[in-house]
């Protein structure tokens, strides 16, 4: 089966946070609400889609112009029946060539025990740049920093 990549709709917040739940549930995972105010304040976010239905979602925020700004990966997360299927990874690349158009270096915070996400993460040039002890609530885990470096215009060729 194959998906699209296209903007994340409001008609699917509610979908994100049954997502959220499954995937995050010893974390705090976001509400509906929480997803809406990120669309209310213009960060981008994509959403996965086999037809209607939403299989993945990812938002990332772009702060300063092209040349001075910093990019932020707020969330990517996919249903457990499509991880392992190029979803996630498409998912990063649609949010890094968005950042690439702002010459933004990228930041994420990512739970140190989820080996799936930093190895995908390090393939797409991230490195681990610090640690933060207890950094998601409720469970305590520990997150590593994450940054990739700006891309400039001759990598991009």
């Amino acid at each position: 089966m194959s998906f699209q990549l296209a903007p994340l709709r409001r008609t699917d917040l509610d979908r994100c946070a049954e997502l959220e739940i499954v995937l995050f549930s010893g974390d705090d995972p976001w509400r509906a609400s929480a997803f809406r105010s990120e669309l209310d304040a213009g960060h981008y976010y994509l959403g996965a889609y086999t037809g209607n239905e939403l299989i993945g979602y990812a938002g990332l925020s772009v702060h300063g112009r092209p040349g001075s700004a910093e990019a932020n990966v707020h969330t990517i997360g996919v249903d457990p029946e499509w991880q392992g299927q190029g979803v996630g990874r498409a998912l990063l690349r649609a949010l890094l060539a968005h950042a690439d158009e702002f010459d933004a270096p990228v930041y994420l915070e990512v739970r140190t025990d989820n080996e799936a996400a930093i190895g995908l993460y390090l393939a797409h040039g991230f490195t681990r740049i610090g640690m933060r002890r207890r950094y998601y609530w409720p469970s305590g885990a520990d997150a590593y920093t994450m940054a990739r470096p700006a891309r400039v215009a001759e990598e991009a060729t």
